[in-house]
């Protein structure tokens, strides 16, 4: 299993599969061997394993030694581990630092906006990951702890980097970063028993945003580049942080018993299930049928 990791990293990073395997081959040897024992340990074929090694050699990756007693005859040597790792990163942060300059002169101005399906959790997560880590200005979150913590790594890089964070948090976190505030209005019971998920809402520098929702089973979600959506999302995490935010100003009892009691408040919240209901929907490509999102008035309930 370790072997597979190893040349599916190698891969990942440059060398064609045999070239990989060869090299793992090479290192494992500890002494210099011939184009034979390379195939017969590799899985390399004997018919492409000196091309696959000549490779190597160009790529720097392996030398050329003569064999002892043996004028004529060759073996190899790899470069040392250490040493290649630290090439590949070298030339791998020179690659992307060349493309972060010359893509940005061929990009045209998008005419079509992508609204992209992420349909479970891996995917819900990672692409978040991937706005925050290409965030250069500012970041707005919605999340629910457990998936804040699968985000802090990135979210202290970007704040490293001087972006500008604001953040709503739902329950306990394990590390504030930025302007982080914690949703006090309501429990988190509350709020999973009205929004049937738990809501998850990513922006970065205003130009991309990951909105989904997770229940421990199942995710859905979509990644958008499109400026209505974006704007909106930014909305509703600024308009939620606003509420914290007066809450904590003015009378905290007052401000309970008008959060708990008032009808028109009531009104707004009382689809309880509807957000999950829908983006399942979504998910599966279809609309949910009139009158199937549940329709339930709890008095003193909360978003």
């Amino acid at each position: 299993m370790a072997l597979t990791a190893i040349v599916e990293r190698l891969q990942h990073l440059g060398m064609s599969g045999y070239e990989a395997k060869a090299y793992v081959a090479l290192v494992a040897s500890g002494v210099p061997i011939n184009g034979y024992e390379v195939a017969k340990k590799s899985g390399v074929p004997r018919s492409t394993v000196y091309e696959t090694l000549g490779k190597l050699v160009a790529r720097g990756a392996a030398f050329e030694v003569k064999a002892s007693g043996d004028g004529s005859a060759v073996e190899y040597l790899p470069l040392p581990p250490r040493v290649l790792v630290s090439r590949l990163s070298k030339e791998y942060e020179e690659s992307i630092a060349e493309l972060e300059r010359i893509l940005p002169t061929v990009t045209a101005t998008p005419q079509v906006r992508l609204i992209h399906d992420l349909g479970d959790k891996t995917a819900l997560l990672d692409c978040a990951r991937d706005v925050v880590n290409g965030s250069k200005h500012e970041l707005f979150i919605s999340a629910w702890g457990s998936e804040w913590d699968e985000l802090t790594d990135p979210l202290l890089t970007a704040d490293r980097r001087s972006v500008d964070i604001s953040a709503l948090t739902f329950g306990e976190v394990g590390t504030k970063v930025g302007h982080c505030y914690r949703h006090t209005r309501s429990t988190p019971e509350v709020s999973l028993a009205n929004l049937g998920c738990r809501m998850f809402t990513v922006v970065g520098d205003r130009e991309e945003a990951v909105v989904g929702g997770l229940t421990d089973i199942n995710a859905w979600g979509v990644y958008t580049d499109n400026p209505a959506v974006v704007l909106l999302a930014i909305e509703y995490i600024r308009h939620d942080i606003a509420i914290q935010l007066m809450g904590e100003h003015f009378d905290a009892a007052e401000v309970d018993r008008f959060w708990k009691s008032d009808p028109d408040l009531e009104r707004l919240r009382s689809d309880h299930g509807i957000a999950a209901e829908l983006m399942r929907a979504a998910h599966n490509g279809n609309r949910p049928a009139a009158g199937s999102a549940p329709r339930i008035s709890r008095r003193g309930s909360g978003r």
